[in-house]
């Protein structure tokens, strides 16, 4: 179909791969728990549209640049390591303002950040596009399930773009969903909500570091 071979082979394994915990997944989840429906959605946009500026880099063979270029990736990866480095201790400094704050009533509370100083979709768009991996992950996972015979292989990439798009809507869509019944708990519970914003940080700590060690 369109160039694209063993189509359902290649639903599972994009199935697997979406529900892999990542930053965008994690930054939605907490944006929605948060901020509510709306914001989560707004934060989502950013990661869709991310991805869409990935696929296209990939098709175009930006992937092959930083395979070939250790400087040009290496630059890349401190980049965005450094970006989810700033956010995680942007929430670990929320956390421990929660804590502190925890015997206060919920009346009293002001709130760590405003939406508009947020800007969800351009945080989720920066961390989108910062992971060099994951353009050399949507090219190696979409070759395979491209006919090299194919006259038109640029048109195969969308429809697979497409799917992995699709995918990614409902995944999120189910998250921050998810995260809206969490923020009441959260708006509720000081305790809790510092401690899983605490979670968050330090989850963001690890893409950090994980990001750090990958090689091209």
């Amino acid at each position: 179909m369109l160039g694209v071979i063993d189509l359902p082979t290649y639903l599972a394994g994009l199935v697997l791969i979406v529900l892999l915990p990542g930053p965008n997944s994690l930054y939605v989840l907490s944006v929605a728990a948060r901020r509510g429906v709306r914001r989560g959605y707004t934060a989502a946009a950013g990661v869709w549209c991310g991805d869409t500026v990935l696929m296209t880099l990939s098709a175009a063979g930006v992937a092959s640049l930083l395979q070939g270029n250790a400087v040009l990736f290496g630059i890349v990866k401190y980049a965005g390591a450094g970006y989810l480095t700033w956010l995680a201790f942007g929430m670990l400094r929320a956390a421990w303002t929660m804590w502190r704050t925890r015997r206060e009533r919920v009346a009293d509370e002001v709130p760590e950040q405003s939406a508009a100083e947020e800007r969800p979709f351009r945080r989720a768009l920066v961390i989108s596009l910062f992971n060099p991996k994951a353009i050399l992950f949507f090219v190696a996972f979409f070759v395979q399930f491209v006919d090299p015979g194919y006259a038109y292989p640029a048109l195969s990439f969308v429809v697979l773009g497409a799917f992995a798009q699709l995918a990614s809507f409902l995944y999120l869509t189910a998250l921050i969903f998810s995260g809206t019944r969490l923020a009441e708990a959260f708006r509720r519970r000081r305790r809790l909500s510092a401690g899983a914003t605490t979670a968050a940080g330090a989850l963001f700590l690890g893409f950090a570091v994980k990001l750090t060690l990958a090689s091209a």
